[in-house]
């Protein structure tokens, strides 16, 4: 197949890939599957899930729709909406090829700090509607204090976690 018929990692469109990518692929299918599992217990949609694994196991941290779609064998409607749903949270971005159409999806450098420092507006925003919630309940009812404590516990948490994502950058910079 002539060059021009490959993608952007080199694989040929046919479907086929050169036989220690898909040595590679088979040894990274379990983790991709338990983890997406794991992702997926914990609340995020299934098809994100393994779309999100998928990329993290991937070599490049970076892969086209019809990359994940084949490795996961999903339908392209079904990446299309883990991809956007994956967008939307701030764990990948897409990143168009120059003279391409095809767009590559990839992770973002350091995906957890980034992840974790995006969280700061909605915690902030949760902590604001729970102490506007405990003002108009009043701080002697239970639902007001219950709301109180909430938005205290979530402040709480807010600085704890800037202290701990300063720490980890200062960390990964020395």
């Amino acid at each position: 197949m002539a060059d021009d018929a490959r993608d952007e990692t080199g694989t040929e469109e046919s479907g086929t890939e050169p036989r220690d990518h898909q040595d590679y692929e088979e040894r990274a299918s379990p983790f991709v599957e338990r983890f997406a599992a794991d992702l997926t217990e914990a609340g995020m949609q299934r098809m994100a899930s393994r779309a999100f694994a998928c990329l993290l196991a991937s070599e490049d941290g970076a892969l086209t729709s019809a990359e994940l779609g084949r490795r996961l064998q999903a339908s392209p409607a079904a990446i299309s909406g883990a991809v956007r749903y994956l967008s939307q949270v701030g764990l990948v971005s897409r990143q168009r090829d120059p003279g391409s159409r095809r767009e590559r999806y990839l992770l973002h450098h350091d995906v957890w700090y980034t992840s974790l420092l995006s969280r700061d507006n909605l915690l902030n925003r949760w902590q604001a509607t729970l102490t506007t919630g405990a003002d108009a309940l009043g701080g002697d009812s239970p639902a007001g204090r219950r709301l109180r404590e909430s938005a205290e516990f979530l402040q709480y948490m807010q600085q704890e976690l800037e202290a701990m994502l300063k720490r980890w950058h200062e960390r990964q910079q020395g």
